[in-house]
């Protein structure tokens, strides 16, 4: 398959995800991005980051959790990079443009 077409369709996948946990969780990483700022964004990413090293490392007979894989938490580490870049761009003066 096509790299850039693969690209989008994940892209859509996360945008689809994004739009049901919004709906069902609110928007509670906005809410937390707004009062504690990047380290929210950092803290939520460093615990994907933990678990792919433990789906990694630790053999899958030996995990009691079956149903997490590293590819779904990829796809959790890239909806949370997004929503960090939406938090950061919110929160900037207008007149900055980095």
């Amino acid at each position: 398959m096509d790299k850039i077409l693969r690209h989008k369709q994940i892209c859509e996948k996360l945008n689809e995800t994004y739009e049901k946990k919004n709906h069902d969780y609110g928007d509670s990483f906005g809410k937390i991005y707004q009062e504690l700022g990047i380290i929210s964004a950092v803290t939520r990413l460093c615990d994907k980051m933990n678990r792919i090293k433990v789906l990694a490392t630790k053999p899958e007979d030996e995990r009691k959790v079956k149903d997490e894989t590293i590819k779904d938490t990829l796809l959790d580490m890239a909806n949370y990079a997004i929503m960090t870049i939406i938090e950061m761009e919110k929160s900037k003066p207008a007149n900055k443009s980095k």
